[in-house]
Order: C-alpha cells, then structure tokens, then sequence
C-alpha cells in the first residue's frame, strides 16, 4: 500500500524536515497550477516519468516551464536507449503515484529503488521548491537542501543534471 501524504509529513518530521502544505482544489496540469502563483512561493515543478528500452525507468523534476528535448535527454541521464514516458501502472508500482501527482516525494515508496531521481540543475537553483506530496490536492513547499536529505533518506542519490532550457514566450 503506498504511503499517503499523512505518511511522507510525519517521516519529514522523523528527520527534521519543516514543510509548508497549502491545500487546493486537485491540480492535474502545469496550467492548473499555475493559478496558484502569487499564493506560493519558490520553483514549481513539472515531472517526466521515462523509461527505457531495458526497463531502467527515471523521475525526471525540472522547473513548471523548462522545455526537455525528449529526443536526446537519454544522453543526460545515463539511460541505455532512447526514454518514453513509464506506464501509470509503473507509476503507482514504484512511485505509489497517479498521474497528475507525479513529484519527487514519491521515492518515499521506491523501496526497491527502481526509479532513478534527476533533479534539473536550474530548478536546484531556487532555495525552495514546491511539489505534490503524494497527492495533487495540495502543494508542498521544501528547502531544496532538505529535499536532497530526504531524497538521501530513502535511499535515492539524486543526480542533478542540465536537462532542460527555459521556455522563451512566443514573439
């Protein structure tokens, strides 16, 4: 049974990690939540859930608007094969996550580490971060050094990776 966002705040609290939690309406797209903005400060994230042809599967975490050339980002991660995006049912397996929720507090039920977590460096440069904290009713905001310790907690060595370039706005 995966852990519920109850679960991940008291196992932060276990290791002294202080969040903030605003809850919401349920927000199943980067454009949902960015209605949201103003109320929340920090990087906000969109995530990529990708595999490869060996089953190596990846939680990609970069800033709501960077753009990720899928085609070549397999050369970034250390994937053996071009990625596609994993299945929902991989999702829920490792990460006990629906889509719409998908955030890097999901390695709290990776026990088995089958996922590997890239963080994209230029969301690593915002001192707080906000992501789903196992469900898309809610946002939690973390301290990035705290989101490493916790990500170091359940036994994922996050690698923080140039994966992404900033969206530019159309002329």
């Amino acid at each position: 049974m995966p852990k519920t966002a109850a679960d991940l705040h008291d196992y932060l609290d276990t290791l002294g990690i202080k969040v903030q939690t605003v809850t919401h309406p349920p927000l199943f797209t980067v454009a949902d939540s960015q209605n949201l903005r103003g109320e929340i400060a920090g990087g906000h994230t969109k995530n990529l859930f990708l595999k490869d042809k060996k089953d190596n599967f990846f939680l990609v975490t970069v800033e709501e608007d960077a753009v990720v050339d899928l085609k070549t980002i397999h050369a970034l991660i250390g994937a053996a094969s071009k990625v596609s995006f994993g299945k929902p049912e991989k999702l829920m397996e490792y990460l006990g996550l629906i889509p719409g929720a998908v955030s890097a507090f999901g390695a709290i039920n990776d026990t088995h580490h089958q996922v590997s977590i890239i963080l994209d460096e230029a969301l690593m440069r915002h001192e707080i971060i906000n992501a789903h904290p196992l469900t898309n009713e809610a946002t939690t905001s973390i301290h990035r050094d705290d989101l490493l310790k916790f990500l170091e907690a359940t036994g994922h060595e996050a690698r923080i990776v140039s994966v992404s370039t900033a969206e530019t706005a159309p002329a």
